[in-house]
């Protein structure tokens, strides 16, 4: 196998290519930033879209107590008397 010495290239072409490289990651700053904005600004939008409804939850219970007392019907079903009714 022979052993090949590397090429050469010429100083104004590693620059050129260094310059090129140098612009395209700015680009590429410049776009995570802007991703980023419109990252948060989705965000605040959404926040806010949803912080315009409210949900209100109303529950209305009838019962009746058997010996005239105060029926009280709690989250589990069953139904607690709790002393006489006015």
């Amino acid at each position: 196998m022979e052993n090949k010495a590397p090429e050469t290239i010429p100083y104004l072409v590693h620059e050129g290519i260094m310059a090129r490289q140098e612009r395209t990651i700015k680009r590429l700053w410049i776009l995570c930033i802007v991703i980023f904005i419109a990252f948060v600004g989705s965000n605040l939008g959404w926040m806010y879209y949803e912080s315009q409804f409210t949900e209100e939850v109303t529950t209305t219970y009838t019962s009746d107590a058997t010996d005239g007392g105060n029926a009280v019907i709690n989250g589990d079903g069953s139904v607690n008397i709790n002393g006489e009714s006015d």
